[in-house]
C-alpha cells in the first residue's frame, strides 16, 4: 500500500505540482485548499502533511496546531512548503514540531529526497 500525503495548498498549480511529483514517486496524495478543508481531512494513516503557511481560513501554522492537540494525529510529520522566511514563524512551526521547511518554488528531486526521509510508514 502505498503511503498517503496530504497536500494543503490553496494555489492549484501548487497542489498539481507536488501532486505529480508525489505520484510520480509511487504516492498516494490527498489534496486540501486551505488549513479548514486540511482538518477535515486528516486521519491516523496519513504518512505526511505538506501545507503551505499562507492561506485563507486557516493557515499551516494554525493547521498545524490543530493537528498537534489531537494525540491521534500528533505524530504524523508536518512539513511546510511556502515562500516565506519570517524567522519568528519558522521559529513557532519548531516549536509545534514542524519537520522540515522547504522553500517554494522547489526542485522536485530535492523535495522527494526530503519527503521520503521523513514520510512514516502507513
Amino acid at each position: 500500500m502505498a503511503c498517503r500525503v496530504l497536500i494543503v495548498d490553496d494555489s492549484m498549480l501548487v497542489r498539481r505540482q507536488v501532486s505529480a511529483a508525489l505520484s510520480t514517486a509511487g504516492y498516494e496524495v490527498v489534496e486540501a485548499v486551505d488549513g479548514l478543508d486540511a482538518s477535515q481531512k486528516v486521519t491516523t494513516d496519513l504518512a505526511l502533511i505538506v501545507s503551505d503557511l499562507n492561506m485563507p481560513k486557516m493557515n499551516g501554522i494554525e493547521l498545524l496546531e490543530l493537528i498537534r492537540k489531537d494525540s491521534r494525529n500528533a505524530s504524523i510529520p508536518f512539513v511546510m512548503l511556502t515562500t516565506e522566511m519570517k524567522p519568528a514563524v519558522f521559529e513557532r512551526a519548531k516549536e509545534l514540531g514542524a519537520k522540515a521547511w522547504l522553500l517554494k518554488p522547489f526542485k522536485a528531486d530535492l523535495f522527494l529526497a526530503a519527503i521520503s526521509k521523513l514520510a512514516k510508514a502507513a
